[in-house]
């Protein structure tokens, strides 16, 4: 019975199908989902240490940046020559790059010849090899009758391992492939190259970029499919390259943009990564390499090791009996007597068995029908495995991508190129049916590239070329927003001309110099209860401060207008506001109380005392008839009484900045200017009432009429000096924006600045606000973007009906975009709801013209506070001033770099004054109640 099972196992044996047999021998190579979703992980550890600082050192997988900023668009164009370099022969070409019309791409037409490397200069020299080179590039260009003269641009792929500090300059890592030249490793490849063309002579050759063949098919793909932003290579070698956001490139400075990045993956398990998937097949591949222990993940994948694992694997099944009948052959023993083509072969969907039976019986083996199924399936798991692990790695590049660009889903496209990609019958479908697996929220196209790296290296030149271009447009367009040291003197010199003229009594200034009638700062003496109200906007804002002890306490309540009232009477608005004191004060429980109120009316008006202001004009979308020309404290003192419910003490009117000022110095004693730089600007300052002429007609000196009253009152000397002192200062309001009103900032004005003047509600007045104030600023950036895609320099010349839309680009915008915790897919998030489409080098330029704008603007209030700052010095006879600015507006206080700009530029024009800037907590509100309790102090 027993001889019977023996008898019965023994038949069921020869009979097992083939393929068991060698899946349970080779199960370690059969890689399930779970193992390469870690594989993955695991590469993407890798990545992330290659592309940081501290970690690049020790990394395995390098991360090397190449330069290459942009992928083609499509417009390039241009004539290059181009070297490849990388094989047993090297290419010369010519290549013809056409730029697309319309929606239609470009074109590439291209001429080439192959020279041969005679086998001595493999382990030669460097000057040699590349001496050979040059001699091979002036054959080619006499042979194609190129002219000798003409400078002509030249691209190289060179596809060895370096490291790039620039496009056109790249440091050799190692030589690989059979490749030994001495006295090359860690010298510039191109500067080497440009010195053996020199000494060739007769040509004009100018080496514009270096790549590899990585980034190259790429670049070619790319030139076809904008999507692609991935290079493959899967040939003798392997390796792959992406497009990486700049700011996570540690090894390269700047954060702005992208940057191709040569992966160099072939190292992926030479610090022991991958020594869990190792196979003993995998260990006897690298032991006999001329480079043990590195390129480990290359030894699994690449075709120049498949076919020297695949003959391990028979060899060893051979040995134990389980092929050929144990039979080995003296060819089987060779190293190297399957090659990757015969993997290729074995797995033809037709031929393969045919092709199995052929190969073996070349190596003198008899094999069996079986015997060709297993070698066959040996040759499948191989392959397989080799693919399984590159959509692993894939798919760790592609998931970073996504996470960059924060996306849910990705569509992108993968150039490839690669004998065993290209010649192998089943790679790529294989390829590609795992990546889908394994990111099914990615929409991945994988493009053959033709003619690979001569042209993508052309590509690459080309779309270097483009961006130099761009880039000389773009300063082109820029540079007058640039403004020199010796311009910003000059503003400075100009606005300290304004405000001298501002302040005498005859002749017109387009400073204006309004006297505020406010004599002093507070002390912090000051006490009681005020009532502040303010009106400058959408809203009125009614607040009661209680001073005490150089502390206030603060409440307030906010009242909107309503449009009809802003533009219906003036005794409607006025009635309007009063209504909304009587309900404060109810809301406060003080109606019965006279209190001493500061109204802060943020409108152009001219005062005669510290309490009348006859309103100019309105701004703001204000219309109120009867107002203009007439005292908008009158009128607010009328529509109380016409309550007839409480009573106010109106003790001040004053405009926003003056608010600002005497808030600020309420916390710092040395706080004598006010600025505001919002949706306008306006300075503030305290100057000698001796240099006011125009309050002298306007009131006669005020000096003398105290001292007038104080003789009447027998006071004694010393309270005539203290009252000499008091009225010593006044605050003077600028209205700064009016310089330029008189054409004295022509020489720095754009024509971006001349078209929104021209479409602005007042043409040819506030000059110098249109310049720096935030109602301006996004209206000429819009100018600029609309320039710049007229010229197709942004948006790819598509003028959206957005981007001519008046006013769509606002302010806020600049400092959202110019924020440089912003990426730049955010700022391109920013433009998508602006219906603006652009790509990450739209995203750029945008973030530049932001810039150049925003930067003019703060310079040029730095300079004029630098004016102030100085006559302020100088009326006090002092060699070095210590102030404070007190500030206040959006601007200021939320662009990310218009407050450092400001202060850089007034230190550097007033070096003799160190000014403090202090933001205003509670504005212009606090400001009035403290110039109305300054102006009691003062009164008695």
């Amino acid at each position: 019975m027993f001889a019977v099972h023996l008898v019965s196992f023994f038949f069921s044996k020869l009979q097992e199908d083939p393929t068991k047999k060698v899946d349970r021998f080779l199960y370690a190579m059969r890689l399930h989902d779970d193992q390469l979703k870690d594989i993955s992980a695991r590469f993407q550890a890798e990545m992330k240490k290659g592309l940081s600082a501290e970690s690049n050192a020790a990394a395995a997988v390098k991360m090397l940046p190449t330069h290459v900023r942009s992928t083609p668009d499509g417009t390039e164009k241009g004539q290059f020559l181009a070297l490849d370099l990388g094989g047993s022969k090297f290419k010369v070409l010519q290549v013809k790059v056409r730029e697309g019309m319309g929606i239609r791409r470009g074109g590439v037409e291209m001429e080439e010849k192959i020279y041969p490397i005679p086998k001595e200069l493999l382990s030669g020299r460097g000057t040699e090899l590349f001496d050979h080179v040059s001699e091979s590039l002036k054959d080619f260009m006499h042979e194609k009758n190129i002219s000798l003269e003409k400078k002509h641009p030249l691209a190289f792929t060179f596809s060895f391992p370096c490291e790039h500090s620039k496009l056109d300059q790249g440091l050799l890592v190692n030589w690989s492939k059979n490749y030994r030249v001495r006295g090359l490793q860690g010298k510039d490849v191109v500067k080497t190259l440009r010195e053996a063309i020199d000494r060739t002579g007769g040509m004009s050759v100018e080496v514009l970029a270096m790549v590899n063949d990585t980034v190259a098919t790429m670049m070619t793909c790319g030139f076809d499919d904008q999507y692609c932003d991935v290079g493959l290579i899967i040939g003798t070698g392997t390796n792959a390259c992406y497009m990486e956001g700049l700011r996570n490139v540690d090894l390269v400075e700047g954060d702005e943009g992208r940057m191709c990045i040569n992966t160099e993956w072939g190292g992926f398990g030479d610090d022991g990564a991958l020594n869990d998937y190792i196979t003993e097949f995998d260990r006897e591949v690298d032991a006999a390499s001329n480079n043990p222990g590195k390129q480990i993940f290359e030894k699994m994948v690449s075709g120049m090791y498949l076919g020297e694992l695949v003959r391990l694997v028979v060899l060893k099944m051979a040995k134990r009996g389980k092929l050929f009948d144990g039979q080995v052959s003296d060819a089987l023993r060779t190293t190297g007597k399957i090659t990757t083509a015969h993997v290729a072969a074995m797995e033809q969907y037709k031929t393969g068995l045919k092709n199995t039976r052929d190969i073996l019986t070349e190596l003198d083996l008899n094999p069996s029908p079986d015997d060709c199924v297993a070698v066959q399936h040996i040759s499948t798991i191989v392959s397989f495995r080799s693919s399984n692990l590159v959509a692993a790695g894939l798919a760790a590049i592609l998931s970073r991508i996504k996470q960059n660009r924060n996306l849910r889903t990705l569509r992108i496209t993968v150039g490839v190129d690669g004998t065993v990609y290209k010649t192998h019958p089943q790679y790529p479908k294989r390829l590609h049916k795992v990546v889908r697996r394994l990111l099914p929220e990615c929409h991945v196209r994988f493009v053959l590239s033709d003619s690979g790296s001569s042209k993508g290296a052309a590509l690459v030149s080309a779309v270097a070329q483009r961006l130099a271009s761009l880039r000389r447009q773009v300063d082109e367009t820029l540079c007058p927003f640039k403004l020199s040291q010796e311009q910003l003197q000059l503003v400075k010199a100009r606005m300290r001309a304004g405000l001298e003229a501002g302040l005498k009594t005859k002749g017109s200034s387009a400073i204006k110099m309004l006297p505020s009638f406010v004599y002093r700062t507070p002390d912090g003496t000051e006490h009681g209860k005020y009532l502040a109200l303010d009106l400058g906007g959408t809203n009125f804002r009614a607040m009661m401060v209680n001073f005490k002890r150089q502390n206030a306490r603060l409440y307030h309540k906010i009242y909107t207008i309503p449009l009809e009232i802003m533009q219906g009477t003036g005794e409607e608005l006025f009635d309007h506001i009063a209504q909304c004191v009587s309900d404060f004060l109810d809301y406060m429980g003080m109606k019965n109380a006279r209190l001493p109120a500061g109204f802060t009316f943020s409108f152009p008006c001219e005062q005669t005392a510290i309490d009348t202001g006859t309103l100019v004009s309105w701004t703001k979308g204000y219309k109120a008839t009867d107002c203009e020309g007439h005292d908008v404290v009158s009128m607010l003192r009328e529509a109380i009484k016409r309550r007839n419910e409480f009573d106010l003490d109106i003790v001040a009117v004053v405009n926003d900045t003056v608010g600002t000022m005497m808030s600020c110095a309420y916390e710092d004693p040395q706080c004598e200017i006010g600025l505001i730089a919002g949706t306008g600007t306006n300075v503030c300052y305290m100057e000698d009432v001796k240099n006011i002429e125009k309050t002298k007609e306007i009131t006669g000196k005020p000096e003398k009429e105290e001292r007038e009253e104080d003789k009447q009152d027998d006071t004694t000397e010393r309270k005539k000096k203290e009252v000499d002192a008091e009225l010593s200062k006044m605050c003077i309001n600028t209205e700064w924006g009016g310089l330029g009103d008189d054409g004295s900032l022509d020489d720095i004005i754009t024509p971006y600045d001349m078209e929104v003047n021209q479409n602005s509600i007042n043409p040819g007045r506030q000059r110098f606000e249109k310049l720096t104030s935030g109602m301006y600023l996004g209206e000429i950036v819009r100018q600029v973007l609309l320039d710049l895609t007229r010229g197709g320099l942004l948006f790819r010349g598509h003028v959206t009906e957005t981007l001519k839309t008046p006013g769509i680009f606002e302010t806020k915008y600049l400092s959202q975009i110019e924020s440089d915790r912003l990426a730049l897919l955010q700022v391109r998030a920013i433009l998508q709801q602006l219906g603006l489409e652009g790509t990450c080098d739209d995203s750029i330029i945008v973030k530049e013209v932001c810039g150049a704008v925003s930067r003019r603007a703060a310079q040029l209030c730095g300079a004029g506070m630098a004016a102030v700052v100085d006559k302020i010095r100088e009326n006090r006879g002092l060699d070095h001033l210590n102030i404070t600015v007190g500030v206040d507006g959006a601007l200021y206080k939320l662009h990310p770099h218009f407050s450092r700009v400001l202060k850089d530029t007034a230190r550097a024009l007033a070096p003799q004054c160190n000014v403090t800037f202090l933001p205003s907590e509670e504005g212009s509100g606090k400001g009035a109640a403290l110039i109305s309790a300054v102006a009691r102090q003062m009164h008695g």
